[in-house]
């Protein structure tokens, strides 16, 4: 029998050798830092001349540029440009008119206050002009007739926003929001544009325009503007105060061209040329007026016109009637009496035996 083995309790002095050997053999915490970028770094900075201190800084430099163009981005910083490097026409403006009492109010407000508002601009990478207006003309026109009053310097600039057009729906859908908010446009005016970002190619219709442009327009509204679009493309080159239209006017030419009208119109707008926009808007409902009332159309809606037929009174009580219409004639039974489904399906069977004869 193996002779057993007495076990000794180590000594205090032996436990703590036995700790320090278990701790140089064991390796630590893995980093949080993965080993390719910790090599990565290591390698930068031997190859990196500059001390610790100023590889940081250039980091924090790095930081803030790229918060600084963050900012810049979400329009949240001020920009100071020349007058020159903005090119107002970049767009074309959907608000035709501008007031000149309005904008001499304007100019004076500024030239007292300031210009307590900024414009919005958008980068145009490579041209002469390399900020292109988003909204703000009437501001920009402003300052720029100040510039050429004064001529001092102190209106050769003015302070902008840059905004990113496509991370707000696009340049037009910006700039018509932008109106939309501050001074409401006409009909027409939406419709124009409508038309124009559609010729442009930034929707594929004006259809699609005026639901990207004014989406949250009611159904309504949105058929009045497509309305206006029409004539806007059909009559924009002949009428001289669009812009005066009444919706009801509006509405009413704009029937009058999807029912063929354009020609007419045209030519009464050639001949007589009007002189103001009350002359225009009676010229044209005196040339609407004197136009023939086209066909219905019974693809329209609407219950079409129906051709009485033959009526008869049977002995039974039932009165049969026939009604002609567009597709053909129908056959009615009725009366004080209601007939069962045996005495239709004989009928029935009648009408098919009338008509399987042979001529």
């Amino acid at each position: 029998m193996a002779k057993r083995r007495s076990l000794e309790v180590p000594s205090s002095d032996a436990l703590q050798r036995m700790e320090e050997e278990f701790r140089r053999e064991t390796p630590g915490p893995r980093s949080a830092v993965a080993p390719i970028a910790q090599i990565a770094a290591e390698t930068a900075a031997i190859h990196d001349p500059r001390p610790p201190e100023a590889r940081a800084e250039a980091a924090r430099d790095r930081a803030e540029a790229a918060a600084f163009r963050d900012a810049q981005g979400r329009g949240l910083v001020m920009l100071d440009l020349l007058l020159d490097e903005i090119e107002p026409d970049a767009l074309v403006r959907d608000r035709m008119v501008i007031d000149a009492a309005e904008l001499d109010e304007l100019q004076l407000a500024i030239s007292r206050n300031g210009l307590r508002l900024p414009i919005e601009v958008f980068p145009r990478p490579g041209e002469s002009r390399p900020w292109g207006l988003l909204s703000g003309y009437r501001r920009l026109m402003a300052v720029r007739a100040l510039r050429d009053i004064n001529r001092d310097g102190r209106y050769d600039r003015i302070k902008a926003v840059a905004r990113d057009p496509q991370a707000m729906g696009g340049t037009f859908a910006a700039m018509v929001e932008e109106n939309e908010i501050r001074a409401a446009l006409s009909h027409y005016e939406r419709g124009r544009i409508a038309v124009i970002a559609a010729q442009q190619g930034a929707f594929p219709n004006a259809e699609a325009a005026v639901d990207a442009l004014f989406p949250v327009a009611s159904k309504a509204k949105r058929s009045k503007i497509r309305s206006f679009a029409l004539i806007f493309e059909e009559l924009g080159d002949m009428l001289k105060f669009p812009e005066t239209l009444r919706e009801k006017d509006g509405l009413r030419l704009a029937q009058a061209l999807r029912d063929g009208a354009e020609a007419p119109l045209r030519e009464a707008l050639a001949d007589h040329a009007p002189i103001s926009a009350d002359d225009e808007a009676a010229l044209i409902a005196t040339t609407l007026d004197t136009l023939a009332a086209p066909a219905p159309d019974p693809r329209k809606g609407g219950r079409p016109k129906r051709t009485p037929g033959p009526r008869a009174v049977a002995s039974s009580g039932f009165i049969i009637e026939a009604q002609e219409e567009p597709d053909g004639w129908v056959i009615r039974l009725g009366g004080p009496r209601r007939a069962d489904r045996a005495l239709v399906d004989e009928l029935v069977r009648q009408l098919q035996y009338l008509l399987d004869k042979p001529d």
